[in-house]
């Protein structure tokens, strides 16, 4: 008896919990689609039943942080999800996803690029990908510094990677409750990729994206030029556990 009593009350929760995806991506979307900007739905340690509902809900744009867990929700979900790796990537585990990936966000030296570009030739397709800058006042991110950025993009090395095309930028800001800092940050990104785009990328019709703001910035990154958002707790609640970073052979 109280054992179906626990099973109600958790089809109950479950079903409430589906509604607040479903509702909060219905949301996103009238909010994104005047502006142009791209919803990624983060899904890192979410599980398939969430991922699922976001579908069904329309979205079809999922961004993931680790190989292993990416692969395994490919796999498992529906075939045109445009998946896209937004965390850092390490240059053994590219031939994992250069199958299908639709964009990776954190090209951060010419050795992952070139790796992308050796896949990408062995899978006959172009492989999108965001240079990620740094941009943050903290020590825990990634991201190429506006010289070394310079660097890469006038290096000959770079310029001969054709299956690795470079179709914007990415920037993650600082940690903090100063919205003026996150602010400048986002604004410094933007005036970057202009400069970036004229100097470089000035007939690349399809150097065009700036991936910057999360859930707790977006609104910000929006402002300031975003053209794709990535948004995890907003849509599916807080995590409730960081999932291992399975070694692959």
């Amino acid at each position: 008896m109280l054992a179906d009593v626990f099973s109600q009350l958790y089809r109950f929760v479950s079903k409430v919990n589906i509604m607040s995806i479903s509702t909060k991506i219905n949301e996103f979307k009238l909010s994104l689609e005047p502006k142009g900007v791209k919803l990624i739905a983060v899904s890192k340690t979410k599980p398939l039943e969430s991922i699922q509902e976001a579908y069904d809900a329309g979205q079809r744009v999922f961004g993931e942080n680790h190989v292993q867990e990416l692969v395994e929700k490919a796999e498992a979900l529906p075939k045109d999800i445009e998946w896209h790796l937004i965390g850092h990537l390490q240059s053994n585990k590219v031939k994992y996803i250069a199958p299908f990936i639709s964009l990776i966000h954190s090209v951060d030296s010419l050795k992952l690029a070139q790796e992308i570009h050796k896949q990408g030739l062995k899978n006959n397709r172009v492989i999108d990908c965001l240079l990620q800058v740094y941009i943050a006042d903290e020590e825990t991110k990634y991201g190429l510094g506006y010289d070394e950025l310079i660097e890469l993009l006038r290096s000959e090395e770079f310029a001969n990677l054709t299956h690795c095309r470079i179709v914007g930028l990415m920037g993650i800001a600082t940690n903090t409750d100063s919205q003026r800092q996150i602010n400048e940050e986002f604004r410094e990104m933007t005036v970057l990729f202009n400069g970036i785009k004229q100097s470089y990328f000035r007939q690349a019709d399809y150097f065009k994206e700036i991936s910057m703001g999360m859930s707790s910035d977006y609104e910000l990154a929006i402002e300031n030029g975003s053209t794709m958002i990535r948004i995890g707790s907003t849509i599916f609640g807080k995590r409730k556990a960081n999932l291992p970073d399975f070694k692959l052979n």
